[in-house]
């Protein structure tokens, strides 16, 4: 049984650094593409970072690009997303999610999803 684990979320202020780690377990983590995708409050949930399967490229929304970090560990099964400069308007349940193929940014295409992490922002 595939299982993603969120966790490092929390209540932060505006400026703030955060990390949030993702467990993997039940999947041959290495072959798989992994996303961070957000949802905050009255909207839709949209794409945030990916790192490709394998030693892979990574990929950013614009919004986040130079504060965000994707990292992966294979050895360990573990996905990281390194927040700096968080504004409030990034204030979101953050989602780990797991994709069997090639780098996408559409939620559709990924096979599994974690359970979520609350990231507040405060101004």
């Amino acid at each position: 049984q595939v299982q993603l684990v969120e966790s490092g979320g929390g209540l932060v202020q505006a400026g703030d650094s955060l990390r949030l780690s993702c467990a993997a377990v039940g999947l041959t983590f290495s072959f798989y593409t992994m996303g961070w995708f957000r949802q905050a409050p009255g909207k839709e949930r949209e794409f945030v970072a990916a790192v490709g399967w394998g030693v892979g490229s990574t990929y950013y929304a614009d919004s986040v690009k130079g504060r965000f970090t994707i990292s992966r560990d294979n050895a360990k099964k573990t996905l990281s997303l390194q927040m700096n400069s968080l504004k409030p308007e990034e204030t979101a349940v953050y989602y780990c999610a797991a994709r069997r193929g090639g780098y996408t940014d559409s939620q559709r295409a990924y096979d599994y999803w974690g359970q979520g992490a609350q990231v507040t922002v405060s101004s």
